[in-house]
């Protein structure tokens, strides 16, 4: 109980003040929107550049990590996407996006404020090395498949270049990589330009929070009970098992599998919702999704939480 109260509850209550705020009609959905796309655009891609520019790369990937992350991750999409398809019915095209919200965990908006009030701000290494490759990974695979669906019969070449558009005008993705280059090129940040970007970063996660409330109240569920329930259970429960059971099998250190088995319990990110608009397919699902999961990661993550008190 008192990981509930010290961890995860302030992380929500922020959250319930955003949604709170556009609810009781004291902050508008115009501001709302513009706090989203400052966090999006500007402030997390500071804090990802930063973080993955000042990364030890010898010692933050892990194989294993990573392995155990994304190959849970993968079964994931395709099991939505599958289910979706098999159980009720759904229309290629909104089973990628469902497949899509099982995939994509809310690694940096929930993952990171979570981890770092959790275990500190020193342990959020593996959680870096998860997200400095969550966004090209899951983008990735989800722009990959839609575009395979939605190009059935046309070139390679078409596909190959859907998939590079989409890719190369995400700011994540684009922060992410030009981390790298500065990481790998040695390149000095100069301090007064370094000391700009830690003040941008600061605002990042609370502002972000805050906003992802206010979204949620947009798109209240709507209809697709079952459908949700399935992209819940996958999330929440699916992913972070097999993280557990893939890195117990490759013996990851402590920090690397509660980093692994934590952002893996996340909720799915708005993200998803990002990536259903983008199709225009399967967009109350999406919506509704976001909403109910991270409603509901209250309790999961908890329960997360003490089983990993026992490693």
């Amino acid at each position: 109980m008192q990981t509930l109260l010290d961890v995860i509850l302030p992380v929500f209550l922020v959250i319930g003040f955003g949604y709170a705020s556009v609810w009781r009609k004291l902050f508008p959905v115009a501001g709302i929107d513009g706090v989203m796309r400052f966090t999006q655009n500007f402030a997390i891609p500071c804090l990802l550049f930063q973080a993955i520019a000042k990364l030890d790369l010898n010692s933050s990937f892990d194989p294993a990590l990573l392995g155990s992350f994304y190959a849970g991750a993968g079964i994931c999409f395709f099991t939505g996407m599958f289910g979706a398809r098999a159980l009720f019915g759904r229309a290629w095209e909104d089973c990628v996006v469902i497949g899509f919200c099982s995939l994509f965990s809310n690694s940096v908006l929930l993952g990171l404020p979570i981890a770092e009030r959790a275990y500190g701000s020193a342990a959020l290494t593996s959680n870096f090395a998860i997200v400095a490759i969550h966004s090209p990974f899951c983008y990735g695979l989800g722009i990959t498949v839609m575009e395979i669906t939605r190009n059935r019969g046309q070139s390679a070449s078409v596909m190959a270049r859907a998939v590079g558009r989409a890719m190369f005008r995400n700011a994540l993705v684009l922060a992410i990589g030009l981390g790298f280059v500065i990481n790998l090129s040695g390149i000095w940040i100069p301090m007064v330009v370094d000391d700009a970007l830690s003040l941008i970063a600061r605002a990042a996660l609370p502002a972000a929070l805050f906003a992802l409330g206010g979204v949620l109240f947009q798109y209240r569920p709507e209809g697709d009970s079952r459908v949700i329930a399935m992209i819940c259970a996958i999330v929440l429960v699916l992913h972070p098992t097999l993280v557990w059971v893939f890195g117990t099998a490759q013996n990851l250190s402590t920090d690397g599998f509660r980093a692994g088995v934590l952002t893996a319990a996340m909720a799915p990110g708005f993200n998803a919702y990002i990536f259903a608009n983008m199709y225009g397919c399967a967009k109350r699902v999406a919506a509704s999704s976001v909403l109910i999961a991270t409603g509901v990661s209250v309790i999961t993550v908890w329960v997360w939480l003490t089983l990993l008190e026992t490693i």
